[in-house]
C-alpha cells in the first residue's frame, strides 16, 4: 500500500493558508497587472500609447499608487515579471508600495500556452522547466502568491479528454512546486468564452474540468487550504443569440463549483473573461447574493474589468492620472461590494451602457 510522504511542514502549511486567507478576506479581491509585453501593446494601441518600458511603468504607477482607499478593496496584486522589479517616480520600488498597504504580491510565473500535438488546435502550458528556482527567487524578492494560466476551447469537438487531463496535470505540478517555496498558487483553468455555446454547455464542461483539476491536485498532494481558485464563470458563448441574466449566471455557476471544488479552498477569484467592466461586477455580485450554501469566499481577479476605465482615461498624459485614478478606484470599490454582494447599479446604468464601463472587453482567443 503506498502512502504519502511528508510534502509539507506544519509551519508551511499554516503560512500558505494565511496567505491565502488574507487575499479573500471579505470584500477584497485581485488586481491582475500582469499582462505580458505583447497584451500592453494591443491596449496601447487602442488609446494610442507607444508600448515601450517606461509607459508600461507609468501606467502600473498610477495602479499600484492610487491612494490608501485600495487597501480595503484588494487583498493582492499579481505583478509581470518586468513590473515586479520596476519603481516609482520617487525610486520606491512598486512590490513594497503594495506590501506596505497589507496587500499580498503575486507574480505570474507561467510562460505561456503553446500548441498540444494531436489536438484540434488545443493548448498546453509551458514555464515547469525551472519553475522551482524562480519560485525561491520571487519568493525571496517578496512575492506571497503566484499564478498559472492553462487554457480551453469549447468548440463541438473540444475541449477533449487529451486537453483536458495535459492542463489539470500542468496546474497540479505548478501549484505543488509554489508551494515547495512557500508561494500560494492561485490554479487557473481558463474556459473561453468563444464561440456559440450556451449557458448549460458551459456548465458542463466547466464541471468536467474542474473535476479533472480537482483530482489532479489530490494526487499530487497538493495541499487545498493553500490554494486559490481562479476559474471562468459560467456564461454563454460570446456569439450565443441567447443572452442570460445575471441570476441564471450566478446559479450556473455556484451549482458547477458546488459538484467540483473541495470546502477546503478558501477562496474561488474569478477571471473576468472578456465581460465589460459592469457586466463582471453584476454577475459577481449576483453569484454572492445566491442563497444557496457557498462554502468558499467568492471574489474578483480581474484584469480588464478592473481597468479598462482607468486606461482610456489616463490615455498616456501626466495630466490624466489624478482622473484615471479615481476611474480604477470607482471599479475597485464596486467589485469589492459586488464580493459581498452589496452592489445596486444605478438605473442609468441598467437602462444603458454607461461609457467605457459598459464596453465589450471580448477578445477573440484571449492571450495574455
Amino acid at each position: 500500500m503506498t502512502h504519502q510522504y511528508p510534502a509539507l511542514s506544519p509551519d508551511q502549511k499554516r503560512e500558505l493558508s494565511e496567505i491565502a486567507l488574507r487575499i479573500v478576506a471579505p470584500g477584497k479581491g485581485i488586481l491582475a497587472a500582469d499582462e505580458s509585453v505583447g497584451s500592453m501593446a494591443k491596449r496601447f494601441a487602442q488609446i494610442g500609447v507607444e508600448n515601450n518600458e517606461e509607459m508600461r511603468r507609468q501606467y502600473r504607477q498610477l495602479l499600484l499608487t492610487a491612494d490608501d482607499r485600495v487597501k480595503s478593496y484588494l487583498g493582492g496584486v499579481i505583478f509581470f515579471h518586468e513590473t515586479m522589479y520596476q519603481s516609482t517616480d520617487d525610486g520606491v520600488p512598486f512590490i513594497n508600495i503594495v506590501k506596505e498597504r497589507g496587500i499580498a504580491a503575486g507574480i505570474k510565473v507561467d510562460k505561456g500556452v503553446v500548441p498540444l500535438a494531436g489536438t484540434n488546435g488545443e493548448t498546453t502550458t509551458q514555464g515547469l522547466d525551472g519553475l522551482a528556482e524562480r519560485c525561491a527567487q520571487y519568493k525571496n524578492d517578496g512575492a506571497d502568491f503566484a499564478k498559472w494560466r492553462c487554457v480551453l476551447k469549447i468548440t463541438n469537438s473540444t475541449p477533449s479528454c487529451l486537453a483536458i487531463k495535459e492542463n489539470a496535470n500542468v496546474l497540479a505540478r505548478y501549484a505543488s512546486i509554489c508551494q515547495q517555496n512557500g508561494i500560494v498558487p492561485i490554479v487557473e483553468p481558463e474556459i473561453l468564452p468563444d464561440g456559440d455555446h450556451d449557458l448549460k454547455r458551459c456548465q458542463h464542461i466547466t464541471q468536467k474540468v474542474l473535476a479533472a483539476v480537482y483530482k489532479a491536485l489530490h494526487e499530487h498532494h497538493v495541499y487545498l487550504e493553500g490554494t486559490l481558485l481562479k476559474p471562468n464563470m459560467v456564461t454563454c458563448g460570446h456569439s450565443c443569440p441567447t443572452k442570460f441574466s445575471p441570476e441564471e449566471v450566478a446559479k450556473a455557476t455556484v451549482i458547477a463549483l458546488r459538484r467540483t471544488v473541495p470546502p477546503a479552498v478558501p477562496g474561488i477569484t474569478f477571471l473576468s473573461g472578456g465581460q465589460s467592466e459592469e457586466e463582471a461586477s453584476l454577475n459577481l455580485n449576483a453569484i454572492n447574493k445566491l442563497q444557496i450554501p457557498k462554502p468558499w469566499a467568492l471574489t474578483f481577479s480581474f484584469g480588464r474589468a478592473l481597468q479598462a476605465s482607468a486606461l482610456s482615461a489616463w490615455q498616456g498624459q501626466a495630466s490624466n492620472v489624478d482622473m484615471a485614478m479615481d476611474e480604477f478606484l470607482k471599479r475597485a470599490e464596486i467589485n469589492s461590494m459586488a464580493a459581498l454582494g452589496q452592489y445596486e447599479a444605478c438605473e442609468e446604468e441598467e437602462d444603458e451602457d454607461t461609457g467605457t464601463a459598459g464596453e465589450s472587453l471580448y477578445v477573440e482567443d484571449h492571450a495574455y
